[in-house]
């Protein structure tokens, strides 16, 4: 540890709040990004301060619990509450993020796509980029800061493929401006939209896996000052990358009726056929950083967390938690690999994925403010009242999220993925 930690600039305290940003910056939030973007504008702006506004809360509080508590954060859950909660936590986690790990796969897929027609070949690729992660995982002995050099390089080539493509498209700066301090509903006046952009940045787990990176980056509670700087940098790479590629659709996408962005490969053929190729390969750029940096430490977050949550340990150098990740790593392969190949439709696990967030999302939220506002825990670094208040009206805010996903995303879906059924079953009467 350092002897002045919070004296040094802020360049050299940065770091667990980076590897966050690059795990909510994954191919999900870069087509939602897109899409809300393109259909409102830059309307839909203020949502994005909203939203990383109590990322960067609750990114904060699990930065403090990294730094302060006593020792891993789901044996703090186990002293507390009991194994049993930190098992529940542990385990869902794991199965939401290998869940979602497919979506991540396709995500890295998406870049080779736009230049590559085999699907063969492009699932090879994905497979030795899954290998790749998995030797990361047990070929260093300080896998930690190995990790932060990389989601630093793949942070600086996001950063710098996204603002490429919107400097170059000369966004409305007066109507951004607005768009960041005006609230309104958009075009639909309604609130779902809104949660679903909410979504896309205020991640409860990523917030509270920030306790085990501060762990591993050798941070006390002297270097609390230093995670609570490291967090708000975090977020504001968070706002800024969101906010980049909502106004880069919003200036060159906007009012296409001809384009459908439903996935990474569709923004990039937009900007293609409005910019011309270079404006895909900058682009590119950018989305294999936002989906190979959120590829690893998604699978991270499961594997650490499970390992946490069922006592096997949490330290970069325990063997179990890189099993598990490699494990979650693995399955979310298979899945993403059998999707390119053999069109294998994931809609049955993405609605599993969505239907345990509903749970665990809230809980995760829930379990850190708690930690976080006991004394026992946190010593003289407890959530001061106003603290708790903001922590409880995002708590509200992911209930609301959570709502929406329970009442109108997975029936949506079900609907969906039943339809094509009972089409087929009325064809063959």
């Amino acid at each position: 540890m350092n002897d002045q930690p919070s004296h040094q600039p802020w360049y050299r305290r940065i770091g667990p709040g980076l590897i966050t940003a690059c795990v909510v910056i994954g191919p999900g939030s870069l087509v939602t990004s897109s899409k809300v973007g393109a259909s409102e504008q830059y309307s839909m702006l203020w949502v994005v301060v909203v939203s990383v506004a109590f990322m960067m809360l609750y990114m904060t509080l699990g930065a403090k619990l990294g730094a302060v508590g006593s020792a891993a954060p789901c044996d703090l859950i186990a002293a507390k509450a009991g194994r049993w909660l930190s098992v529940l936590v542990g385990l869902s986690v794991f199965f939401i993020a290998t869940a979602f790990q497919s979506g991540n796969n396709i995500g890295v897929a998406a870049t080779f796509e736009a230049f590559i027609e085999s699907k063969t070949v492009v699932a090879g690729m994905v497979i030795v980029f899954n290998l790749l992660a998995i030797v990361f995982l047990f070929a260093f002995k300080d896998m930690y800061k190995m990790l932060e050099r990389v989601m630093m390089a793949l942070v600086g080539l996001m950063l710098i493929s996204f603002a490429i493509n919107l400097i170059s498209l000369r966004p409305d700066l007066a109507a951004m401006g607005k768009g960041l301090v005006t609230p309104t509903l958009g075009k639909s006046g309604e609130l779902l939209p809104v949660l679903g952009l909410i979504g896309t940045t205020f991640i409860s787990a990523a917030a509270f896996y920030q306790a085990y990176l501060v762990r591993q980056k050798g941070w006390g509670i002297d270097e609390v000052k230093s995670g609570m700087v490291d967090a708000r940098i975090g977020s504001v790479i968070m706002f800024l990358i969101t906010v980049m590629l909502m106004s880069t659709a919003a200036a060159g996408l906007s009012g296409r009726a001809d384009i459908t962005l439903n996935s990474p490969v569709d923004v990039a053929i937009a900007l293609e056929s409005t910019f011309g190729p270079a404006a895909k390969i900058i682009f590119c750029f950018g989305l294999f950083s936002a989906a190979y940096s959120s590829f690893l430490v998604n699978a991270m977050i499961g594997g650490f967390m499970a390992a946490d949550g069922l006592n096997m340990g949490s330290r970069p150098t325990d063997l179990v938690p890189r099993l598990l990740t490699a494990a979650s790593l693995l399955l979310g392969m298979a899945v993403g690999v059998a999707v390119l190949i053999f069109d294998f439709d994931r809609t049955p696990t993405i609605i599993a994925a969505q239907a345990v967030t509903v749970v665990v999302a809230p809980l995760i939220a829930g379990v850190l403010l708690w930690l976080t506002s006991s004394r026992d825990v946190m010593g003289d670094h407890v959530n001061r009242p106003a603290t708790i208040v903001f922590g409880l009206i995002g708590l509200g805010l992911l209930l609301a999220m959570a709502g929406k996903t329970a009442f109108s995303d997975l029936p949506k879906k079900l609907n969906s993925y039943r339809q094509p059924a009972v089409t087929a079953s009325s064809d063959s009467q």
